[in-house]
């Protein structure tokens, strides 16, 4: 379910910016089917992608987390949003940092917004290797070219993992 709160705001040029309240929202079984994946994950199972994501909350102060899958492309590491602007990436874009675990292994990463203009790859590298779970979340089909993503990429929150030292 694609839920918006409000309509996209208008930046001091003018110009309209993303809103990031537009979401692919889970149903209760995605719920389901993700809490269940997270504890599998959280025990060190899945393929190598695999990750479970623990990000502070931003007014809460908890620990949350959710499977997601990280996509090695070019040497770098990359969290994508294919569900848009949803609770973790709030949360993620607020404290600036996340935690990827799998079993008793967990890395501390800062993270790097990727702009618009540099997603249109990323976006169709992410959605090739991993159509089987997230092709419902793209307007276009796996295979398309990468200016086919374009005119959307704004919608899809990308963002380079960069390892930070435990010094906190």
């Amino acid at each position: 379910m694609l839920t918006t709160g409000r309509s996209n705001k208008q930046n001091s040029d003018g110009r309209g910016s993303v809103d990031q309240t537009i979401y692919n929202r889970p149903n209760f079984v995605e719920r389901f089917f993700n809490k269940l994946f997270g504890f599998l994950v959280g025990f060190g199972l899945g393929l190598p992608h695999n990750y479970l994501l623990v990000v502070r909350g931003r007014k809460s102060g908890r620990s949350y987390s959710t499977p997601v899958n990280v996509l090695s492309y070019s040497g770098k590491r990359f969290l994508v949003a294919g569900r848009g602007y949803t609770q973790w990436v709030r949360n993620a874009l607020a404290s600036g940092e996340v935690v990827l675990r799998k079993g008793r292994q967990a890395e501390r990463f800062t993270l790097i917004s990727v702009p618009d203009d540099a997603k249109p790859e990323i976006l169709k590298v992410y959605l090739d290797r991993f159509r089987r779970t997230v092709q419902r979340y793209f307007p276009v089909p796996a295979g398309s070219p990468a200016a086919a993503f374009r005119p959307f990429a704004s919608r899809y929150p990308v963002f380079e993992l960069k390892p930070k030292s435990d010094g906190r």
